[in-house]
C-alpha cells in the first residue's frame, strides 16, 4: 500500500495538497513518484505567477518519463522549493515533506472541493 498522509487533499492527476491558513503546498504523492522511478530534475514555476486550478505550474523529468505537475488549486504561486534544482531526488525520497515543490495562496478555497480525501486516493489509485 502506498504511503498516503490522511491529512493531505490529492488530485486525481496524483498531486498532493496540504492546507495551511490560505497557503496550499502542493508536490506529487508517493504513488506517483514510485511510478515516476528516479528524479533527475524539475522544472520549477515562477514566484509570483498567477495560475488556475489545473494549470500545468512544474515539470518533472525522470529515468522513464517527463510528466507536467499541475496546481490542483488557483491563487499565487508564492514559494518553490529551491532545494529541488541541486537534489531533485528529494522527491523520490521523501515526497510529502523536503519534495515538497511549490506553494499558493489560495484565491478560491472551493478548489479544494474538487479534490479526494487521502481514504478516496487510495481507492483511486488501488483500482487504476
Amino acid at each position: 500500500m502506498s504511503n498516503v498522509p490522511v491529512d493531505l487533499f490529492f488530485a486525481k492527476t496524483h498531486e498532493w495538497v496540504l492546507v495551511e491558513e490560505n497557503v496550499a503546498t502542493i508536490g506529487i504523492s508517493d504513488h506517483a513518484q514510485s511510478e515516476l522511478g528516479d528524479i533527475t530534475f524539475v522544472e520549477l514555476p515562477e514566484d509570483d505567477t498567477e495560475i488556475n486550478a489545473g494549470d500545468e505550474a512544474a515539470n518533472i523529468e525522470s529515468v522513464k518519463a517527463a510528466s507536467p505537475v499541475f496546481s490542483p488549486v488557483g491563487g499565487v504561486i508564492i514559494e518553490v522549493n529551491p532545494d529541488l534544482e541541486d537534489t531533485p531526488e528529494n522527491i523520490n525520497h521523501d515526497p510529502y515533506d523536503s519534495g515538497w515543490i511549490f506553494k499558493v495562496e489560495m484565491s478560491d478555497k472551493s478548489d479544494l472541493d474538487n479534490l479526494m480525501s487521502a481514504e478516496e486516493y487510495e481507492e483511486f489509485i488501488a483500482e487504476a
